[in-house]
């Protein structure tokens, strides 16, 4: 309780003076005249009236009486669908969380932070302090080489030769574990985004990424693995990883084991249009050089995968900073491009990819008594999905966290 009030006092100081808000507590809110696509259906429900109370959804359907102490909004005939979901990201501060937050996303999967600010996030997020999404915290990256994060826990010191062994292996995923990680991060492959590497090369063997694995499954999280390559991929998918990341250059043999052994695929695919163009979180003419040759390898396996029925969800592998061009939304509309229906691709950023992450009974779907996690935009993404780079209302947990109508003065 001690260090729960401590982390609250932090973020109330560190907002003070910036635009990161706190949050109101979450009680009645009505939103009248509301189109909704709750993602398990292509009819969307036209003219409706949501009622949210105490962080749910109470009533999706005729307008009842909003109540003297509802917060009540027009919507005036703008289209709601489910908050949307990163599965792979890289928060690790407060103005990171706000701009995902802002841009349609009220929940995270991390895919690593460097000294554990996910867990820190994740905290502030649940006790109220700050507004933002849920953060599924990851810890620390499981990898041969800790580097600098070595120095987020003094137990991480016993790691200052590398972690290559099962027994390192298994230790650091406990101290993930101890330190709070709902979910355990690993590589299968070297990274894309540094040129020096090659990111088809494999990294841990099948026999170091089973136990990795059993480590996490016996303390009851998943694994999520960087794997660009295949050989890389095929390794984390036979050891038992719940997701792959990245994915740039997956077989179909590895994508057929992949639905037979139910893991989903995070392509990040936002993020090589990102490597391809100056600005952003990369700006290397070497990346651009590389992303040429990877953005149609990438496209065809995401496209291969939908046709086979694996999974694919959203993630966009970025920490939100303020040079990011990377967004989940964008990350949709891609996914448009490559063939998904308009709602199959707002599916893989809301019902499918809260299935993936364990977490479909509370998120994902706008249905009575689920989390009232929700955005609303201007315009049907069903005709365009672009439409949701338009959002004008996030509510999260309840919370109105962002509200930019009426536009004109009333």
């Amino acid at each position: 309780m001690r260090a729960m009030l401590s982390a609250v006092l932090l973020a109330l100081s560190a907002t003070r003076g910036t635009a990161q808000s706190v949050p109101r507590p979450a009680g009645r809110v009505v939103l009248l005249h509301a189109n909704v696509i709750d993602a398990s259906t292509s009819l969307p429900l036209r003219n409706a009236t949501i009622v949210l109370e105490a962080g749910r959804i109470l009533s999706i359907g005729a307008a009842p009486a909003p109540g003297a102490a509802a917060d009540t909004i027009d919507l005036e005939g703008r289209w709601v669908v489910p908050g949307l979901i990163d599965a792979h990201t890289h928060i690790n501060s407060l103005a990171g969380m706000k701009r995902a937050l802002e841009s349609c996303v009220t929940t995270v999967r991390s895919a690593s932070t460097p000294h554990y600010e996910d867990v820190g996030l994740r905290a502030l997020v649940r006790a109220g302090a700050i507004a933002g999404p849920e953060m599924l915290a990851a810890g620390v990256f499981v990898t041969p080489s800790l580097g600098e994060t070595i120095l987020a826990d003094p137990r991480l010191a016993q790691f200052a030769g590398g972690v290559t062994t099962p027994a390192q292996l298994a230790a650091l995923v406990n101290i993930n574990v101890d330190r709070g990680a709902d979910w355990i991060k690993t590589r299968g492959t070297e990274r894309a985004g540094l040129a020096e590497q090659d990111p088809r090369k494999q990294v841990y063997s099948e026999s170091q990424l089973r136990a990795i694995v059993d480590a996490a499954r016996a303390r009851g999280v998943g694994v999520l693995v960087h794997a660009h390559g295949d050989e890389g991929a095929f390794a984390a998918v036979k050891a038992g990883a719940r997701t792959i990341e990245h994915g740039t250059y997956l077989s179909d043999s590895t994508l057929r084991l992949m639905k037979e052994r139910g893991a989903c695929f995070t392509p990040t695919y936002t993020t090589l249009f990102d490597l391809s163009s100056p600005g952003g979180d990369y700006d290397s003419a070497p990346l651009q050089l590389r992303a040429a040759h990877m953005i149609p390898r990438a496209a065809d396996g995401i496209r291969a995968a939908h046709a086979l029925g694996v999974p694919v969800i959203t993630g966009v592998d970025t920490e939100y900073g303020p040079n990011s061009v990377s967004r989940v939304a964008t990350e949709i509309a891609h996914l448009r491009d490559l063939g998904f229906t308009p709602l199959d691709a707002i599916r893989s950023a809301t019902s499918v990819a809260a299935q993936c992450l364990g977490i479909e009974t509370r998120v994902g779907m706008l249905k009575v008594g689920m989390e009232a996690d929700l955005v609303v935009v201007e315009r049907n993404p069903l005709d365009d999905v672009r439409a949701l780079q338009d959002v004008v209302i996030v509510i999260a947990d309840g919370r109105v966290a962002l509200k930019r109508i009426p536009f004109g003065v009333r």
